[in-house]
């Protein structure tokens, strides 16, 4: 296990834009990232989309998002190294998040949707995870969101393989100081944090850097 101590990276946390693509792809790529298939376009897709266009289709197709000027999520950094990537944006950007039967609007509130978590192997269980969901839930509430939403699995058993868990797990949204709201079954859950003028997010804010030119 990577406990963060005096001799680790300092840990940064950046918008995806244009200039920062190349470290998106060493990410998914490198540190045993979906780059295989998915490129985080599962919840933007419909299941015959996604089928179609695994593997380079997508990873075009996320580029095009990115070139687009759109931040489809934040990457974390340790030192000079991408380690950690959090996908979110407005509920109405995932269209496979409108259609699920499960995860359903809880009310017609706007939200901002955390939909996909991925920590690099040898950053996993250090407790980045939710230094990076309060990093995303930072630049959310300076988008203008008021709500942040996640969708955190429950495994069933220990040992749940990582690739099940990709919504991110109940503990890491409770460390970034989310609140469970409903309870949708026995594997699922809904969390949201609330941005108010006295969010920690913004009085004590994690690191988020602007974009680099």
């Amino acid at each position: 296990m990577i406990t963060f101590s005096e001799s680790t990276p300092e840990l940064k946390f950046y918008p995806l834009t244009r200039d920062r693509w190349e470290d998106f792809e060493k990410l998914f790529h490198t540190y045993g990232g979906p780059g295989g298939s998915c490129w985080c376009m599962w919840w933007r897709q419909t299941t015959a989309e996604y089928q179609k266009n695994k593997g380079e289709h997508n990873r075009r197709a996320m580029k095009e998002i990115v070139e687009s000027g759109l931040v489809p999520g934040i990457l974390a950094y340790a030192g000079e190294q991408p380690v950690g990537w959090c996908s979110l944006g407005p509920r109405k950007d995932f269209p496979r998040l409108l259609r699920s039967p499960l995860l359903k609007p809880v009310d017609g509130e706007p939200v901002w949707s955390v939909v996909c978590l991925f920590i690099a192997r040898e950053f996993r269980k250090s407790g980045l995870s939710p230094r990076l969901l309060k990093a995303a839930a930072l630049y959310a509430a300076r988008q203008g969101a008021t709500i942040i939403e996640g969708y955190p699995v429950i495994p069933k058993k220990k040992g749940t393989p990582d690739s099940q868990v990709y919504m991110g797990l109940c503990q890491a949204f409770e460390r970034a100081g989310f609140k469970e709201i409903k309870r949708l079954s026995a594997g699922r859950a809904i969390y949201r944090y609330y941005v108010s003028r006295k969010c920690p997010f913004l009085t004590n804010p994690p690191p988020v850097y602007p974009r680099k030119f």
